[in-house]
């Protein structure tokens, strides 16, 4: 009896994990939908009301900078009151957001327009803790595939979220404002899907209990540290090149329905390679899958200065959503097996608040360097060079982990 008692535990674990897989599968799907239809739209948008066309992409870099302060918060508030509380407090924000982020469209008030820009990165933030609350339940051996199967539910946001935009972009006579009015019904519909949650609250700490690590000494661990760069730089230049790619298309002189089909191939291949990233992880390792990540960046950055056919836009953005997907994924998988259970509200809010402030500074720099340019192709050739730098940064943060003696990090 002794014997099969783990292992009787552990298939109980997975089977609660499992459910709150399929729940969180259908949240990344049907909430996610949201992100790639205002990613879409969000600098297009910007264009019609900023005050300078240099401004255009700034209420995308308000969603990921209002995610980025929403962090370290809404990570305290799940370890105190559970991951539902966080994920109602999400759809709540993405609602509020797109309601207020539309209405500053329909009056043709840019700072209203990015107030809600603002908000709705507080959805965003919430969204980036589904991943992690996969994980809460799962055994050491389903750990990375329960993170790879829910960044898998972007798949059919993926599918939905482009083609919304196509058929709400000119639903009312101010154009986006549609697109914005669907995005409040989208979160008030997906919130009831928390309801099947089953992820246990984490017990109030008593005297005595450890506390773990404080954040300057889980910033001291190598492994953590690898971790989070090479999360910061595979999002930070996703977000980099995809925030640009809509007024790099539409520069071009190709239609905004061409900028929603590459931004939707885009995002199919973020998330289509998920069904089998947890799998390669558990056959290669975090580091090869990661390596492999960073390489596929450097790639789309190579085809991208190529030209700007449609034909280079789609072959560049899928290799940047695959690099994407193996960097980011297998840097969340990292950071999972480098902390104990008192330390995730700690380190989970830490991480996103520097990948997410990362990711900040690449959408502002995004808009700069495309209005910059002699013209847009200028432009979308400075944003391209731009990442070499920093995939070196993470390339090098990751020999120097492979190196170091496996019990300095272990």
């Amino acid at each position: 009896m002794t014997d099969t008692t783990p292992d009787i535990a552990m298939t109980q674990d997975d089977r609660r994990a499992r459910r709150n897989v399929a729940v969180l599968v259908m949240a990344q799907a049907i909430l996610g939908s949201q992100m790639p239809m205002i990613f879409v739209i969000g600098g297009l948008a910007g264009l019609m009301i900023a005050p300078n066309p240099a401004l255009a992409t700034l209420s995308v870099s308000l969603i990921v900078f209002g995610s980025m302060t929403t962090a370290p918060w809404l990570s305290a508030v799940m370890q105190r009151f559970g991951r539902r509380a966080g994920f109602l407090i999400g759809t709540l924000a993405g609602a509020v957001g797109a309601a207020v982020a539309g209405y500053g469209l329909w009056i043709d008030a840019f700072a209203v327009f990015l107030l809600g820009s603002y908000i709705t990165g507080i959805y965003m933030s919430a969204q980036g803790f589904y991943r992690f609350a996969a994980a809460d339940t799962a055994s050491e051996t389903f750990r990375p595939k329960a993170i790879s199967y829910v960044m898998a539910g972007g798949l059919l946001s993926a599918l939905i979220g482009p083609q919304l935009v196509k058929v709400t972009t000119d639903a009312t006579v101010v154009p986006f404002v549609g697109t914005y009015a669907f995005v409040v019904l989208i979160n008030v519909a997906g919130s009831i899907l928390f309801a099947f949650l089953d992820v246990p609250r984490p017990p109030a700490p008593r005297p005595g209990d450890a506390t773990g690590r404080t954040r300057a000494e889980l910033l001291r661990d190598p492994k953590i540290v690898v971790a989070i760069i090479c999360g910061m730089v595979s999002y930070a230049l996703m977000n980099l090149m995809m925030t640009s790619t809509p007024l790099a298309v539409v520069g071009c002189g190709f239609t905004t329905g061409n900028a929603a089909d590459v931004v939707s191939a885009h995002v199919i291949a973020m998330f289509a390679p998920s069904f089998v990233t947890g799998h390669l992880i558990a056959r290669f390792g975090t580091m090869k899958i990661v390596a492999t990540g960073l390489f596929l960046l450097a790639c789309a950055g190579g085809v991208a200065l190529t030209g700007v056919e449609l034909y280079q836009f789609f072959w560049a953005l899928v290799l940047l959503g695959v690099g994407w997907n193996f960097g980011f994924i297998g840097a969340t998988t990292m950071l999972t097996q480098a902390h104990a259970p008192e330390e995730r509200g700690r380190v989970q809010g830490m991480n996103d608040f520097l990948v997410f402030g990362c990711v900040t500074f690449a959408s502002l720099s995004s808009g700069l360097m495309m209005s910059l340019g002699e013209d847009v192709q200028a432009g979308w050739t400075a944003v391209n060079l731009a990442m070499l730098p920093f995939l070196a940064l993470a390339g090098g943060a990751l020999i120097w982990l492979a190196l170091r003696p496996r019990d300095a990090y272990a």
